[in-house]
């Protein structure tokens, strides 16, 4: 079970500060989640992500674990936690996405879902009740229910028949949750996942489905996958108006440091996204001065610091020129610089949002923010 308390609401907006307890650690939030897809944060080490960073919680992927290293062997390792030596909480998503990712590779049933291996071409079947059971042998602290992500754009019709069928999902995903046993001695929690695409009729039906389970924490799912932003703010204000106010919002694969603060701003507390690392990887870079391509001919003479604000001991260390260098040469220690400074800008930011929130001038501080991190340099 995860424990919530909001500490502060903003006055001129939705966004809040709180807690989440859970039995490995509390979560301050805004909070945003490294994504560590196998158990690892790309490029990153686990000391780095708590010494440098502070990261509080990552995320791990229930499909990539289940296929590699497979979960009886994360079972005999006594769980995710253990097998990675990651000790802070943990949320691993239930493959929902990475099945919708897979196109034509996959089959949807009422049942569940059939698909191929990325990995070996195999074939696998996922249904409510496997995905529980794979979570718990995982021993994530927050683990989803099994959902359908739908594309955009899409048909309304689609769009409601796949709505429902999550719904349908959830109920069987909480009975095997109810049924099953923390494997690990920490109790998990199952949070749902609401759906429904970009109409707000829907959006407002999977809502109240999903506010009607009382779950301790509640997702916003099938968003940021193509839609205009503006559609993807009036979608999660539309579903906060209606999920419980008392528990943490979780929205799921947002997104850049500006959709960040303006879901904060919409009363959203949990983010997690590949961005920060994947962008990182080819160079581009999130700073607390704008946003850098250090591939870029103007910094082969920059001798200042990649960023002298940065949380990430080697962004003050190293200068701009000696990054792109390394980006140049195909070094490796360039994409894992350039991750750790795009992973502590993204945990610095929701800590400053924290702060305002606290402070009570978060509103005034997002405008000017908003400006400056999202210049090009």
């Amino acid at each position: 079970m995860c424990r919530f308390e909001i500490e502060t609401k903003d006055g001129r907006s939705a966004a809040r500060a709180g807690t989440i307890k859970t039995d490995r650690g509390v979560i301050y939030t805004p909070i945003f989640m490294p994504v560590g897809t196998a158990a690892t944060v790309k490029g990153v080490h686990f000391s780095e992500l708590e010494e440098m960073i502070s990261a509080e919680i990552i995320l791990a992927n229930t499909y990539h674990l289940y296929l590699r290293p497979g979960t009886d062997l994360l079972e005999k390792a006594g769980g995710v936690h253990s097998f990675c030596g990651w000790e802070k909480p943990m949320l691993t998503d239930s493959g929902g996405y990475q099945v919708y990712s897979l196109g034509k590779s996959r089959k949807i049933f009422e049942e569940g879902v059939e698909f191929q291996s990325h990995i070996d071409g195999s074939k696998h079947f996922f249904t409510p009740e496997s995905v529980i059971d794979i979570q718990r042998k995982i021993g994530a602290d927050i683990i989803m229910a099994f959902d359908e992500c739908t594309p955009y754009p899409c048909e309304k019709d689609y769009a409601r028949s796949s709505m429902h069928r999550t719904h349908r999902w959830l109920d069987r995903c909480i009975e095997q949750f109810d049924r099953t046993e923390d494997l690990y001695h920490t109790e998990q929690t199952l949070a749902p996942i609401v759906q429904g695409s970009v109409y707000p009729d829907l959006r407002k039906e999977s809502a109240e489905y999903i506010a009607g389970k009382n779950a301790d924490i509640n997702a916003i799912g099938g968003l940021s996958v193509g839609e205009p932003i503006d559609e993807m703010y009036a979608m999660t204000e539309t579903v906060n108006s209606i999920l419980p106010e008392d528990k943490p919002r979780y929205l799921m694969g947002v997104g850049t440091p500006e959709n960040l603060l303006e879901n904060i701003s919409l009363g959203i507390d949990m983010f997690d996204c590949v961005m920060p690392t994947r962008n990182a990887r080819h160079g581009l870079l999130y700073t607390n001065q704008g946003i850098i391509n250090i591939k870029n001919s103007k910094w082969a003479e920059d001798f200042t610091p990649i960023d002298d604000e940065s949380t990430a001991s080697t962004s003050r260390l190293h200068t701009k020129a000696y990054l792109r260098h390394l980006f140049l040469s195909k070094e490796l220690l360039g994409p894992q610089i350039a991750s750790l400074q795009n992973l502590s800008f993204y945990l610095q930011l929701v800590k400053k949002a924290r702060h305002h929130i606290l402070a009570g001038d978060f509103s005034g501080w997002k405008d000017k923010a908003l400006k400056i991190y999202s210049q090009r340099l």
